[in-house]
């Protein structure tokens, strides 16, 4: 099998969200979950997606952490389309592909570099607004509520945590400014029990101060339960995010969204993301990725 390592969400080496892609021969199936679940391990990044073609520009992927499988994965995903691309599986401009994930059908623009993808529709499955249970949140994350939220018009207001998911399920954690988003210090065997009570894959905590037409909001990603303490880049939790905002008024249908993650471990990654002009239900996110690797798993 055929292995690239690619950065995702960045347009450097060394940037971004580094994944694993393994390519399965034309007409071969799946190995074994646990040979996939090794190979992820073995390779040591926050995931890595296993591809098998279908017909033209159809592709199923299957994701997996170093310690278990997880139905989504947005940075791999990214990851996925651009070593498809190099491989000459698929066309870099202007193309339409399909991925077929355990969280659904998903359609994949690649136009110029730029790999953007639909997310699933977005659910809001429910707020954090309890004072016993905001105290938790905010304390297992090494911070303390209330906590006062600029807002991108400058106006203070209060805003409130919130699981959303656009294929996979998120915390969406507001925070006062960038010092205090750059300042967490997660307690993480407390982030994994939290995680498991509300049955999340982990906490994405967003500032908004100091942003300007270029940068929508600076963010940081938190999953211990899966084996990640931070992610450089989550594609998932950005599309959760992006409608978190925009249910909030603070971006509208169409507005080009660019986040900022991965500065707090030294690989920054741009994320864009937007509501489709049409139908909020839609929500996109995408990014550049730079293969830095390829060469050939022998099972």
């Amino acid at each position: 099998m055929k292995f690239y390592i690619v950065d995702a969400f960045t347009e450097e080496l060394f940037g971004g969200n580094p994944a694993g892609v393994v390519i399965l021969e034309e007409g071969c199936e799946f190995p074994s979950d646990s040979i996939m679940q090794k190979t992820a391990a073995e390779l040591r990044y926050s995931e890595t997606a296993f591809i098998k073609p279908l017909v033209p520009d159809q592709f199923q992927l299957r994701y997996f952490t170093p310690v278990a499988e997880v139905e989504l994965c947005g940075h791999a995903t990214i990851a996925s389309f651009a070593a498809l691309a190099a491989a000459g599986l698929t066309g870099f401009n202007a193309q339409i592909c399909t991925a077929r994930t355990l969280a659904g059908d998903l359609r994949i623009k690649l136009d110029q570099g730029l790999v953007m993808m639909e997310m699933g529709a977005p659910q809001c499955l429910g707020k954090i607004q309890a004072p016993g249970e905001l105290e938790e949140l905010y304390s297992t994350m090494g911070l303390t509520w209330p906590v006062q939220v600029a807002s991108l018009e400058s106006i203070d207001a209060v805003l409130l945590p919130q699981i959303i998911s656009t294929g996979l399920p998120d915390i969406i954690l507001p925070v006062k400014d960038r010092s205090t988003l750059n300042g967490m210090q997660p307690n993480f065997p407390a982030l994994i029990k939290l995680s498991q009570n509300y049955q999340v894959t982990g906490v994405h905590a967003f500032a908004l101060d100091g942003c300007s037409s270029e940068v929508t909001a600076h963010c940081r990603n938190f999953a211990p339960l899966f084996g990640i303490d931070e992610e450089a880049a989550t594609g998932t939790a950005s599309g959760a995010l992006t409608h978190y905002l925009y249910t909030h008024q603070l971006i509208t249908r169409g507005q080009s969204c660019t986040f900022i993650q991965g500065e707090a471990i030294k690989r920054p990654s741009k994320i864009r993301a937007c509501v489709d002009p049409q139908d909020d239900r839609l929500i996109r996110v995408g990014g550049r990725a730079k293969i830095l690797a390829q060469g050939m798993i022998h099972l």
